[in-house]
């Protein structure tokens, strides 16, 4: 497993797929009485194993697809031996629900009970479509007030811009001063360092302890880089507006299942009902095949009454 991470080091993997790459290897290994070396394995014990998942632990598709992805690394970059033949377990049969959104007067009701950094957060959410993780780790660079624009770093590191909602761009701005004044504190105590990605520090000597590379919703206090072991400043964990998204959602008394990524459901219907482009949709959301966006046309507000029927426009 020393040799594992290494090697996920190595390829620059984030932390977090490194701690889930690690954790589906060993229960890999571990499906098999953790005594078997996992080059004495072949492609029908990885079927074996991704096949009960399915069967007994009923994980869904993408579960199941993150667990291949993780034994074919270890295979292919760790062990230097490619699975031979195709790997074809019980495939999962639970189908992707629709997403929930909330209605105008849920929004209104629910950003009425959230306050403070996790309000602002949770508007991010719903006014420019990102995912928690995206909102998590902005940095102050991202954020463009004259063109009102929002850079996401997104899913397999592709970058793409959104809007920035009219409304918070003064509450950004102030919470922003609130950022770089820590940022100077931290600096004034000897720290003042963030992460960055390794190959950028290697370009950009400085960077890290530059104000525009900073977090913008970086953690109360300073925190041990387990790779690293330097002190940094890292941002805040996404747990804290998770379970803020989920209490707000309780004392507005919504009777659905409201999750930080309904905020980003809600926001892609309502685009689409107030007459987006779905292409354009598209882009916003950061998907890589447009069926995804495609779902939410199934749960937006058809207002039918106002189709006309092609018949109507003949002359009969």
């Amino acid at each position: 497993m020393d040799q594992v991470r290494e090697v996920l080091k190595y390829h620059h993997y984030a932390y977090r797929t490194e701690q889930t790459y690690c954790q589906w290897i060993l229960r890999y290994i571990r499906f098999f009485g953790g005594k078997i070396h996992p080059r004495d394995l072949v492609v029908h014990h990885v079927e074996r194993f991704l096949s009960d998942l399915v069967v007994k632990g009923e994980v869904s598709a993408s579960t199941q697809r993150q667990a291949l992805n993780a034994i074919v690394f270890l295979y292919r970059e760790v062990l230097d031996l490619p699975l031979d033949g195709k790997i074809m377990p019980t495939r999962s049969k639970k189908k992707p629900m629709l997403p929930t959104v909330l209605g105008k007067n849920e929004i209104k009701s629910f950003f009425q009970h959230i306050e403070g950094t996790h309000a602002l957060m949770a508007k991010i959410l719903y006014g420019s479509g990102l995912r928690l993780m995206e909102c998590v780790r902005l940095r102050i660079k991202d954020v463009d007030f004259d063109r009102k624009r929002i850079h996401v770093l997104g899913k397999g590191d592709k970058w793409r811009s959104t809007i920035l909602a009219h409304p918070i761009i003064r509450e950004m701005k102030i919470h922003i001063d609130q950022v770089k004044a820590l940022h100077r504190r931290d600096i004034e105590e000897g720290f003042g360092e963030v992460y960055i990605p390794s190959a950028l520090g290697r370009k950009y000597k400085n960077a890290a302890m530059e104000t525009q590379w900073q977090y913008i919703f970086p953690s109360k206090k300073r925190s041990i880089d387990p790779r690293t072991e330097c002190e940094r400043r890292h941002h805040v964990q996404e747990s804290g507006l998770q379970k803020a998204v989920k209490r707000a959602a309780h004392r507005a008394r919504i009777d659905k299942r409201v999750t930080c990524h309904t905020l980003r459901h809600s926001f892609a219907t309502t685009m689409l009902e107030n007459g987006t482009n779905i292409r354009m949709l598209q882009e916003l959301m950061g998907h890589a095949d447009v069926k995804t966006t495609e779902r939410y046309t199934h749960v937006m507000d058809k207002d039918i009454s106002r189709i006309i029927s092609p018949l109507e426009d003949m002359d009969m």
